[in-house]
């Protein structure tokens, strides 16, 4: 999905940065935090996440493994989304496009990364329709992995864009309340946090957030839940 993370002032609180890549501001720029409104649509409340029987596996090109329980009940509709692209190995060979540490975030998902024209990073989808918002009261806390979505043009509301998750992805790795009841949760980091917070401290690119050394997604596989205890 077009997910460029440009930088928004939080009311009151701090300054957050949309879930993308780099700084970029186009209308069309995917975001993963736009704080500014509280969403009042709907969100499921006091669900306990149950863990699908599969997990997905992130085998990296220098970073090791990150595994991903997946929680269908949240958000079934992400979790199709995000099998089925699996299935069709979308994300094999593409990169982590985001890395923000004081954010405490790392994002990929992004098929316009296989390329090496970095301006472009952070801005491309599926070719499959974008899946509506399933919110839910589940915690933006280090491990928890959410959908990123598109975000407003500066002073633009932010609920028009609830419903623009389409294929990219972050990890948040440390507290995030920001991001809370505003971008769907669907899974958590239950193998391999520490491989994603060494991603995290990676070099950046100057004046970006952009990784300074490509950080490859070799494949990413669905496996059996059972086989990481």
């Amino acid at each position: 999905m077009r997910i460029s993370i440009a930088k928004v002032t939080f009311a009151a609180v701090f300054l957050v940065v949309a879930l993308t890549a780099c700084n970029e501001t186009s209308p069309n720029a995917n975001k993963a935090a736009n704080v500014g409104e509280s969403n009042t649509g709907n969100v499921k409340t006091g669900v306990k996440p149950q863990p699908d029987s599969q997990v997905a596996v992130i085998e990296t090109g220098d970073y090791g493994r990150v595994v991903i329980e997946l929680y269908p009940n949240i958000a079934p509709q992400m979790i199709e989304r995000f099998k089925k692209l699996i299935n069709e190995h979308f994300y094999d060979g593409t990169a982590i496009h985001r890395i923000d540490p004081e954010l405490g975030i790392i994002q990929g998902g992004d098929p316009q990364t296989k390329g090496s024209n970095t301006a472009v990073w952070g801005t491309g989808n599926s070719p499959y329709p974008n899946v509506p918002a399933e919110f839910s009261d589940i915690p933006y806390e280090r491990g928890t992995v959410g959908a990123a979505r598109q975000g407003p043009p500066p002073g633009q509301p932010e609920a028009p864009f609830f419903n623009t998750a389409n294929c990219q992805w972050f990890i948040t790795l440390k507290k995030q309340p920001a991001f809370d009841r505003k971008y769907t949760v669907f899974g958590r980091v239950i193998n391999g946090i520490k491989n994603a917070e060494i991603i995290m401290s990676a070099p950046t690119q100057e004046g970006s957030e952009r990784p300074a050394d490509k950080v490859l997604i070799k494949s990413v596989t669905l496996q059996p839940r059972s086989n990481f205890p």
